[in-house]
């Protein structure tokens, strides 16, 4: 018969064929991540993992060479103006629409403040207190606006990660507050913590600032914007507040490059995960990088790093975890729901 020849062996289609898995849940489907996830995706590996190198690399220029904190902000904001020739090829105009120019502008300012105080912070202040100050301000700050100006609300497990990486936090720069030196050397100290949080304020609220923001080629007009007011306000601080120093050695101008490469693609890699996740969460996540600017503190710097700040950095660690699979797990069971 035809049927028992072996090239004509084909399947009973009169047999009952196997459940099949509903189409609303395809395999490739089920862990999705969400938005929200893939924002602190990007905050954590090109928003924090970056940053944390700025504070290491532009301590050790001012220790090379006593290059002022102003003229560090002028290098940096020299990498974002090449940004107008992308702007000029898509036909954009370079300082954004005439309705949202203002905020536009005022974005660039509340950065450019945030970034002169934590290099004028780090320049006195050990590299991980100063990004841990700077951090926990803007995520407590992030919070409290958030929850004021937009009504937006938070998940249990958002508030148990967000509150963990304050704790964690304040482990690691508890112990150095409460043992701040009399005289001239703790006031300078006390200054550089106030700028810290002053400059963690400022973020925050340029986070603020940018969700507002919706207009095509967005990301790249504050890019630039940045690096215009930055230079702005920057180049005549400098000669009536600081001394400008033409550093002369191989190290400066590595670390000068570094951080201006390394700010740059942090700066767009937060300003992206902003869009994509709540702004609290987004600071949380960016607390990474207080993790590796103490470890560049320890083993680059050759700075000490008490027990305090290793447990708090685990705790960080831990918090952020908790942040990123809570988000993912939401997307998970939207999947399921529907």
């Amino acid at each position: 018969m035809a049927g028992s020849h072996p090239y004509f062996n084909l399947p009973d289609f009169t047999q009952p064929s196997p459940p099949s898995t509903p189409p609303s849940l395809p395999s490739h489907q089920r862990c999705r991540p969400s938005d929200a996830t893939k924002g602190l995706l990007v905050a954590l590996l090109g928003g924090g993992l970056p940053a944390g190198f700025v504070g290491p690399f532009s301590r050790m220029a001012y220790q090379a060479s006593h290059l002022p904190s102003l003229e560090l902000l002028i290098c940096r904001c020299l990498f974002h103006l090449p940004i107008a020739l992308l702007l000029k090829l898509r036909g954009d105009p370079l300082l954004g629409p005439p309705d949202v120019r203002a905020r536009a502008c005022l974005h660039a300012l509340l950065n450019v403040l945030s970034i002169g105080c934590a290099y004028s912070a780090v320049q006195v202040v050990p590299a991980g207190n100063a990004a841990t100050v700077r951090k926990g301000s803007s995520t407590v700050c992030s919070a409290l606006l958030a929850l004021c100006l937009e009504s937006q609300g938070l998940s249990g497990y958002d508030w148990c990660g967000l509150l963990g990486s304050t704790l964690g936090l304040i482990i690691i720069v508890g112990p150095g507050l409460g043992t701040l030196q009399e005289g001239t050397t703790g006031l300078y100290t006390a200054l550089g913590y106030v700028l810290a949080f002053l400059g963690g304020l400022a973020l925050s609220l340029g986070l603020l600032v940018y969700r507002s923001l919706d207009f095509p080629s967005c990301l790249p007009t504050v890019a630039f914007l940045f690096g215009l007011v930055g230079l702005v306000g920057s180049v005549p601080g400098l000669f009536v507040l600081q001394t400008p120093v033409l550093p002369n050695d191989p190290l400066s101008w590595s670390c000068v490059g570094a951080v201006g490469i390394l700010a740059l693609v942090s700066f767009v890699c937060v300003s992206y995960a902003v869009t994509k996740a709540h702004p609290a969460l987004v600071c949380a996540v960016l607390h990474s990088e207080v993790v590796v600017a103490l470890m560049l503190q320890y083993y680059v710097l050759y700075e000490t790093v008490a027990p305090s700040d290793i447990m708090g950095a685990g705790v960080v660690l831990g918090s952020i975890a908790i942040i990123t699979a809570q988000n993912l797990s939401c997307e998970r069971e939207g999947q399921v729901e529907e």
